[in-house]
């Protein structure tokens, strides 16, 4: 008889188990800081200045130059 009560059991000792580590983590251990003391703050990654596109009209007037010539 008492070897069917460790199978039977075993479903509740886990469910007891997670329990109890469930509440160990909510009222034992420390909480975690709001904000993290030792990281650096992130400059921005976006560029100050948006950057200059050269003037591609000049290379298509000379490209189409090149090909008339032919």
């Amino acid at each position: 008889m008492y070897v069917l009560i460790v199978p039977a059991s075993t479903p509740f000792v886990l469910l007891a188990v997670v329990m109890a580590l469930s509440w160990w983590e909510d009222h034992v251990l420390p909480a975690p800081p709001a904000e993290p003391v030792d990281a650096p703050t992130e400059a921005p990654s976006a560029p100050a200045a948006p950057a200059q596109l050269a003037d591609l009209s000049r290379v298509g007037t000379a490209l189409t130059r090149e090909v008339a010539g032919r």
